[in-house]
């Protein structure tokens, strides 16, 4: 799992501290690509109107795969 958390970290994929609804899967994905956290988040309800219940699976798994921000 470290080196999971390794890679995503490398690449800018962080569930920041702050800006979270949830677990700031959103916000890191939205930093990540340069959009505003709930320009993200509305990206993410859209994608969620087009192919239902896939977001249901790929959340959780962001949630855990993602690292944390370190931090305060």
């Amino acid at each position: 799992m470290g080196s999971i958390h390794a890679t995503l970290r490398s690449q800018g994929l962080i569930r920041p501290r702050n800006d979270r609804m949830v677990a700031g899967v959103c916000a890191g994905l939205g930093r990540r690509f340069g959009l505003d956290a709930w320009a993200a988040r509305l990206l993410f309800v859209l994608i969620l109107c087009i192919l239902p219940g896939s977001q249901i699976l790929v959340y959780p798994l962001l949630w855990v795969l993602m690292p944390e921000e370190e931090g305060w």
